[in-house]
């Protein structure tokens, strides 16, 4: 029990605190209200991390281990990391493969948030095509034996630059097919993806595509293809790394569209480029959009990944909470 004259003595001193902390209050307050919002995320690692195609394949299993070790939700599964035959059938052998890395995740409490894959559907020939509209379906079913609730896909490139690296060199443009229109481009993309939407539909795996060079190089690539398909089984993938000019107008052109993010970071300097990204700045693109959802770490930097993905997630926790 406490006296009245003890309870108005505390009444009074707490109300002068009160008084003189309220200035730095409403401060902060102030702050708080016109900054822009970070968005609910789910940090992840992609496998590509610690393979950039140059050296013996890392083990999926190992990156899920690195995961787990770093206190990360989820791992970005690349395709062609697998150690599965990429254009192989979903026979027994690969799925007990699949059930196995399924059941490792779990063991290790870590998600398997995306499978990025490799496709093109700009494909003047119809077998060509439907070659990579089965092999999407395909990856499709492979998502769902995993768990996956999503696909990296891309809208696939002209193919008149033989060489990633020479592509790399010319910014990610290269001559359209002799003889074809761009026009033609997206009508085969637009095809090529609407008759993959049935499937992840029925294994409800969301189709994230990516602005991932090709038809897709631009904002305004990926808009056209969004636009022309009203699927909700269908998103954009923002590659925080992929658009050379006017990244954060660009980014923030295809921010509401957004149904996954993969960060890219450059620790060493870039295997092909280096981009001195503002993540403070994404996580507000974001976060103004109304994104929740899961941000994928790509370091393409060449330092060791074993001291680079941890340095890199350190940036994105600080930016993105």
């Amino acid at each position: 029990m406490i006296s009245r004259r003890t309870f108005l003595a505390s009444g009074s001193a707490a109300a002068t605190t009160l008084a003189i902390r309220s200035p730095a209050a409403a401060a902060t307050a102030a702050a708080k209200a016109t900054s822009a919002p970070r968005p609910s995320v789910q940090l992840a690692v992609a496998s590509y991390s610690y393979w950039h195609f140059r050296t013996a394949k890392v083990p999926i299993a190992t990156v899920i281990d690195r995961a787990a070790e770093l206190g990360l939700a989820g791992v970005d599964v690349l395709h062609r990391q697998m150690d599965l035959p990429e254009r192989g059938p979903l026979d027994a052998a690969a799925l007990s493969h699949l059930r196995q890395l399924k059941r490792h995740a779990f063991r290790r409490g870590v998600a398997i948030c995306c499978v990025s894959t490799h496709q093109s559907f700009v494909k003047a020939d119809p077998a060509e095509l439907e070659a990579e509209v089965a092999h999407t379906r395909k990856c499709i079913a492979l998502a769902a034996e995993l768990g996956c609730p999503s696909l990296r896909i891309n809208t696939g490139r002209w193919g008149t630059t033989r060489s990633f690296d020479e592509l790399m060199r010319n910014r990610g443009i290269e001559p359209i097919l002799p003889g074809r229109t761009e026009d033609e481009g997206f009508k085969w993309c637009i095809d090529g993806i609407s008759r993959c939407l049935a499937d992840a539909e029925r294994h409800g795996v969301v189709l994230a595509l990516e602005n991932h060079w090709g038809l897709a190089r631009t904002a305004d690539g990926l808009l056209r293809i969004l636009g022309a398909i009203k699927s909700p089984w269908l998103g954009a993938l923002m590659d925080t790394g992929n658009f050379l000019d006017d990244t954060y107008a660009q980014l923030s052109a295809i921010a509401p569209h957004t149904v996954y993010v993969q960060a890219k970071t450059y620790p060493g300097g870039g295997e092909w480029y280096t981009l001195d990204l503002d993540y403070t700045r994404i996580a507000e693109i974001l976060g103004r959009a109304g994104y929740q959802g899961w941000v994928a770490l790509e370091m393409e930097g060449k330092a060791d990944p074993a001291t680079a993905v941890p340095q890199s997630l350190a940036t994105l926790r600080a930016a993105f909470g």
